[in-house]
């Protein structure tokens, strides 16, 4: 497996966040059965993997490291059975046997010493905690966006990443797809002229309903499930519709931020920084366990000038489409690359003028960066810019007023009201 300097286990596991992590037989040995395709690729070069959060794109991800033949995947995790039963599964078919390990507790997967690199994929108000802890063990990580459910906490992971030298990626896969790199490459080489404007649209959602309480299913963790979050009884919401609960996300705002507002941070040569004012309005479910903006609009003010309006796609076309000079616009989204004048779109990029990183395979491009140490196309930090659009943009909507921010400090001016909403307490034992 991927050397490098790991956090001593018996250390890991007396700083581990909350209840004591249940026990764990060392050491781990990778049998050569369990070596699969893997078993080609010298030990040096491979990379062992563990598998946390086994959902739709928790399992999607898997199954796209499991098709990379220099990862071995060894461990499985999930509050829910069901879920981590169906996952290990798919990993012992494709190696053709029984080897695969499955948890209910991530921190057992995290202390595992033989793991290179973890594959994150929970609730949004899941995804700090596991990934400062996964960094601290020494852990290269692929995690699946928003980065974060609040600013502070994308904080604390971009600020792991950085002091654990972490190789992070985040699951922002439009980043590897050629029609967003090349519309992002011509608007940052000037063919449209100067930007003033971007407008993001994403998609609408939510809803209203009331589901009723009913008993945890079997095999269900639903405490664990919950963890840093409020308890509230069982309601069925656990495999999808926890997205229309602020406890645990931001709706299609905060789903899909990490998408075409990247994008569009891309093209403006913003990525590792913010605005500086956010205003906006939402539309809210009048009753019912829903609490997330059906519709949404605001507009971001950047230092530079530039204005990015965000709405969902009953308002806006959903994508990016940044404006320029004498008409001229460049427009893109998923199938979709158009621009006016249509010519621009035939340009060349000369060898003079800027490059953007390229990758064709996100998940490759995770795996090269864990053997060569570069940054990934999709780091945490950049991640950390693109999500805090969409967090922002929720601040403002319910706080209802102009905000003025200071994207260094990552403070609001003048306004403790809407700095408190920066962060969210966290129930215990969980912390950061």
């Amino acid at each position: 497996m991927i050397k490098r300097n790991k956090m001593n286990r018996r250390r890991f596991l007396k700083n581990a966040t909350g209840i004591t992590a249940g026990a764990i037989a060392f050491p781990y040995i990778v049998s050569s059965s369990a070596l699969g395709n893997a078993g080609n690729v010298a030990a040096s070069n491979r990379i062992v993997m563990g598998c946390i959060g086994m959902g739709g794109m928790g399992t999607g991800d898997m199954r796209g490291f499991l098709s990379k033949k220099e990862v071995q995947v060894v461990a499985v995790c999930d509050v829910d059975k069901s879920q981590r039963d169906k996952a290990k599964k798919n990993v012992d078919e494709r190696y053709n046997n029984n080897d695969c390990k499955t948890y209910l507790d991530f921190r057992d997967v995290i202390a595992r010493d033989d793991v290179d690199a973890l594959s994150l994929a929970m609730p949004d108000h899941w995804h700090s905690i596991p990934a400062v802890m996964g960094a601290a063990a020494g852990k290269d990580i692929h995690a699946q966006k928003p980065l974060a459910r609040t600013i502070a906490e994308g904080r604390a992971i971009c600020d792991a990443v950085r002091r654990y030298g972490t190789i992070w990626q985040t699951g922002s896969q439009q980043r590897s797809g050629r029609d967003f790199h090349r519309a992002c490459e011509l608007v940052r080489n000037g063919r449209i002229g100067k930007v003033t404007r971007v407008e993001v649209g994403l998609p609408t959602g939510g809803g209203s309903d009331n589901k009723p309480v009913q008993p945890v299913p079997e095999g269900v963790d639903w405490n664990f499930w919950l963890g840093p979050a409020p308890w509230v009884p069982y309601r069925g919401i656990m495999h999808w519709n926890w997205r229309w609960m602020m406890d645990y996300s931001g709706g299609q705002l905060t789903d899909w931020a990490g998408h075409h507002i990247d994008i569009a941070h891309w093209g403006l040569d913003l990525e590792r920084t913010g605005p500086v004012e956010i205003e906006g309005t939402g539309v809210y479910p009048k009753d019912g366990i829903y609490n997330v903006p059906m519709e949404y609009k605001f507009t971001c003010k950047y230092s530079n000038g530039v204005v990015m309006t965000v709405a969902n796609n009953k308002q806006i076309p959903q994508g990016t489409k940044w404006y320029g000079e004498s008409g001229k616009w460049i427009y893109v989204k998923r199938g979709k690359l158009e621009a006016n004048p249509a010519s621009v779109l035939k340009e060349v990029i000369g060898p003079d003028e800027i490059k953007l990183y390229r990758s064709r395979d996100h998940k490759q491009n995770f795996l090269d960066c864990v053997k060569s140490r570069k940054e990934t196309i999709a780091p945490a930090e950049i991640a950390h810019r693109s999500i805090s659009i969409g967090l922002l943009g929720e601040i403002a909507m319910l706080t209802e007023r102009k905000l003025k921010w200071d994207p260094d400090k990552e403070r609001f001016l003048n306004d403790e009201q809407a700095n408190r909403m920066l962060s969210r307490p966290m129930r215990g034992p969980w912390h950061l």
